[in-house]
């Protein structure tokens, strides 16, 4: 009996080391695995990033996220060009294409542009054509290669150095624009007339002077005249600047100049309401729980006079903010063209080191519960006529048509004050 004990517990010995070894020998596996999942873990928290903020989770269902993780995850992906084009294959069926990976070299220029005052490149701002889904574009820079090649809002990009915008997609049609001061790249381009035109620009640094004044005069008025070029972080304290330098030169009324300002950081937007508005609504966001939140602005202000504001067709994003609750609010006119009609907000998350991710969070609406996305705000006051090459100059008619519409308010304002102060001394007396 002993000798069958004693074989019994040679036998559970054995079984209990060759479970450990087998345990082992998974854990091992497992290990491994994990060491060669770096590449595929980059790929799982773009997934999750998206998961959790992304502004729209019935489309999950609709596309089937969850096995697109799977069948993403499955793929051999071990270089960093590996991840990014199974990121991109990843995101494709959300068909939102500001939803989009941003490799290192597109998200260093993204943040200098949000932060910065200059980025290397052609000058283009570009964005998805609701209706064809083609490139087009939202605006060029002032002063930038684009501009002086004569492209313009509404153009659509064909291809860059011979490879389809369609196959390259929004970001990557934007990355290939970008790149070091006196290289060149080709660019085919159909016309908003629908000539199609290949163009050869030579990259270079752009100055975005995100914020210009200047006082325009005449016999009986003295205006300001304040563009806003882009929404990067400095703006709202670059505008606050500018508005106490143009009352110090006794300005009566301002024109705001929004044109081609294809926006930028959405808080920036905001933050300048606060100049104009005082405890108004400025924007509403809805984010993806249906969740409504209203935000106003800041109860002191830096101009309350009259003013105008000019918008077109490359007006975009935070810019559309801004316009939207001036105009909801009674605080301005819009003159010009229909906005862009860009009503989502998208959040920029760190990837890694070097690489990031742009999400759509959350879309908005104008005070007044307008809904741009796709439509894009009507102004008071179209505008038919041909816009300046350079705004702002002596020949921009549309300022020149701002400046009077402003100079009739401001004799409206004249004759009410006086009406005010015969009223008053009627009732003195």
């Amino acid at each position: 009996m002993d000798s069958s004990f004693n074989k019994l517990l040679t036998f559970k010995k054995w079984v209990i080391i060759l479970m450990i070894f087998l345990l082992s020998t998974h854990s091992l596996c497992i290990q491994r695995v994990d060491a060669l999942s770096d590449s595929k873990q980059l790929v799982l928290d773009a997934w999750t990033l998206v998961n959790e903020g992304f502004y729209d989770p019935d489309k999950f269902d609709e596309i089937q996220w969850k096995r697109i993780r799977q069948q993403t995850l499955q793929k051999q992906i071990e270089t960093s060009e590996e991840v990014y084009s199974a990121i991109e294959d990843m995101l494709r069926p959300l068909d939102d294409p500001y939803t989009r990976i941003l490799r290192p070299k597109d998200y260093e220029l993204l943040k200098a542009s949000n932060f910065g005052s200059e980025i290397n490149g052609v000058g283009l701002q570009l964005g998805k054509d609701e209706i064809n889904n083609k490139v087009k574009v939202i605006s060029t820079l002032a002063g930038s290669p684009a501009e002086d090649a004569g492209i313009i809002s509404g153009d659509f990009i064909n291809k860059v150095d011979g490879i389809s915008s369609e196959e390259l997609g929004l970001a990557n049609t934007a990355s290939k624009l970008r790149g070091e001061t006196g290289t060149k790249v080709l660019v085919e381009v159909t016309s908003t007339s629908g000539e199609i035109k290949e163009i050869d620009l030579e990259r270079r640094s752009v100055d975005l002077r995100p914020v210009r004044t200047k006082r325009l005069r005449d016999d009986s008025h003295t205006i300001g005249y304040l563009r806003i070029t882009q929404f990067s972080e400095s703006v709202p304290k670059k505008i606050e600047e500018a508005l106490q330098e143009l009352k110090e030169k006794e300005v009566e009324g301002i024109i705001l100049d929004l044109r081609n300002n294809s926006g930028g950081l959405v808080s920036s937007g905001i933050a300048v309401a606060d100049s104009f508005l005082s405890e108004r609504p400025v924007v509403e966001t809805k984010d993806r729980n249906g969740i409504k939140d209203a935000i106003f602005s800041q109860k002191a202000t830096s101009f309350d006079g009259p003013m105008v504001t000019l918008v077109n067709q490359a007006t975009a994003s935070a810019s559309e903010i801004l316009a939207g609750s001036l105009q909801d609010n009674g605080r301005s006119s819009l003159m010009g063209k229909q906005t862009y009609g860009k009503g989502l907000i998208q959040s920029l998350k760190n990837l890694g080191e070097e690489s990031g991710i742009a999400i759509t969070v959350a879309s908005y609406l104008t005070p007044k519960g307008n809904n741009i996305q796709g439509k894009g705000i009507t102004p008071d006051k179209l505008l038919d006529i041909p816009e300046a090459l350079e705004y702002g100059n002596a020949e921009d008619k549309w300022v020149k048509n701002a400046e009077i519409y402003l100079e009739s308010l401001l004799e409206e304002n004249e004759v009410s004050k006086t009406n005010n102060d015969l009223l008053q001394e009627d009732l003195g007396s």
